[in-house]
């Protein structure tokens, strides 16, 4: 055999390999072992190939192929049917050459989404604690809870990926760097369905609303100038677009059941535009996964001494209890929705509260009876209903208090009525059943009634199961 024979044979084994190497099926970075897909669903799995490539899946549970084309970008998108919960499964990923994904379980999968109140992991930020945190963390190993983070990103551009991350059987050494409200959320929806739980957690500390939602919908809301694609970013976490391009997009379509979302502190300062840029953002996320009005439940941000922060403002809006309100107000504008109240967890001192266990147990509360049907316990926090006025007396009446109302015993001390001058004074008030009757001696003819409307204080008014009263108003002042 001629030298110059021999150098053509390696020269196409090297190009034969190159070909192969180029031809390996690459899933989005979602897609991994141990894994959690939606039960009895018809859930995508996607990624790149060659265009024009036909990429063959199967699926360990029934045995059945789906097949489907890369386009013309190498992009492809398969639908599978899933069973009821179960596993561990496998699927193959095929275009000639096979990639498994092993240990694969059908369950519940929940999108954990927000600030850092959600981004907060079990273990705690340096020297701000998560109380008890350490035991549970201890005790979390589960096989039927699996969780998933996406990379930190912020971006100018759509990325088709997200950085690599993989998926982890809940255990102490990923635990402990997990969400804590994700985590505690569907710690308790495993205990209570007895399914394998997925979490996928999707959040950067310090965002801003407008940097989870994308360039079309904030079109609606001039006032919010979008990067252009070649713009550097000075707010990694608070340029509009940014983190929905990098992070969210990148999963948008995978299968869930619903979304968490805990966010609001960085935009307390703009609560009027909040009420608008929420339901808005909700609406949209749903338009872009195309399941329908998927459930979608939040935490209300708790109470906490905004004016500690730069700027240091203080007075009129920059009171994060009219951020609470637009919140409170956005459940009856966002269909399919609910809001854990964590009035009674504020820290003057701190805007991470170190009892997260509540947040997270309230939406799994919320989860648990208004998605999957759970009866028979408290899940909702009474909410402000109507004021009537009967003479210098102002009466309140709430919704989601059919068991009546509580203070444990302790005088209510955060109710103020005010008259037509719009001065509030502080109030005696006393519960009633499911009402309460608010009045000041100042007052002679109250217009107006305030509960814990403040930026930061300790709420005291409770449903009879123990759920807390959010902060409300029922002047538009």
């Amino acid at each position: 055999m001629s030298i110059k024979f021999t150098s053509f044979i390696g020269f196409a084994s090297i190009l034969l390999s190159t070909l192969q190497t180029k031809a390996q099926v690459k899933l989005a970075s979602i897609f991994t072992d141990d894994m959690v897909l939606q039960q009895q669903s018809q859930v995508p799995v996607w990624g790149w190939d060659d265009a024009g490539k036909t990429i063959n899946i199967i699926t360990s549970w029934n045995g059945k192929h789906y097949k489907g084309k890369a386009d013309a970008s190498g992009k492809w998108r398969i639908k599978v049917v899933t069973p009821t919960a179960g596993g561990p499964y496998s699927l193959t990923i095929s275009d000639g050459k096979a990639t498994k994904l092993n240990n694969v379980m059908i369950g519940e999968v929940w999108l954990c989404t927000g600030q850092s109140n959600m981004e907060m992991p079990m273990k705690g930020f340096k020297g701000q604690p998560i109380i008890g945190s350490n035991e549970v963390i201890l005790k979390s190993k589960n096989n039927n809870i699996r969780i998933y983070t996406v990379p930190r990103s912020s971006k100018t551009e759509l990325q088709n990926n997200s950085k690599p991350s993989p998926w982890h059987v809940a255990s102490p050494e990923f635990v402990s760097n997990f969400s804590a409200t994700g985590y505690y959320f569907g710690r308790l929806l495993n205990e209570m369905l007895n399914v394998p739980i997925g979490l996928i957690n999707v959040s950067y500390g310090g965002s801003s609303i407008e940097a989870w939602m994308d360039a079309d919908v904030l079109k609606a809301f001039p006032e919010i100038k979008i990067p252009a694609k070649t713009d550097s970013i000075k707010a990694v976490s608070r340029t509009p677009t940014t983190l929905y391009n990098a992070m969210l997009y990148p999963v948008i379509g995978y299968g869930i059941k619903g979304c968490i979302w805990y966010q609001g502190e960085s935009n307390y300062d703009r609560p009027d535009q909040y009420e608008k840029l929420f339901p808005a953002m909700v609406t949209r996320w749903r338009e872009l996964w195309n399941e329908g009005n998927f459930p979608f439940y939040y935490a209300q941000i708790a109470p906490y001494d905004y004016a500690q922060l730069p700027p240091y403002n203080s007075g009129g809006k920059y009171n994060s209890a009219y951020l609470r309100d637009a919140q409170r107000k956005s459940q009856k504008t966002i269909p399919n929705s609910g809001m854990a109240v964590l009035m009674d967890i504020g820290e003057q001192a701190s805007i991470h509260p170190a009892h997260k266990e509540p947040g997270g147990t309230r939406l799994a509360y919320l989860a648990l009876a208004q998605t999957y049907g759970l009866k028979g316990f408290g899940y909702a926090s009474p909410d402000y209903e109507s004021v009537t006025i009967n003479g210098n007396i102002a009466v309140v009446k709430f919704t989601n208090a059919t068991n009546g109302l509580t203070s444990f015993g302790k005088e209510l001390n955060s109710f103020e009525i005010a008259g037509k001058d719009k001065v509030f004074h502080p109030a005696k008030a006393v519960i009633y059943g499911s009402s309460i009757s608010v009045s000041a001696p100042d007052v002679k003819e109250p217009v107006a009634v305030r509960y814990a409307f403040r930026d930061f204080i300790v709420g005291d008014l409770y449903s009879t199961e123990g759920l807390p009263v959010s902060s409300f108003r029922t002047d538009a002042w």
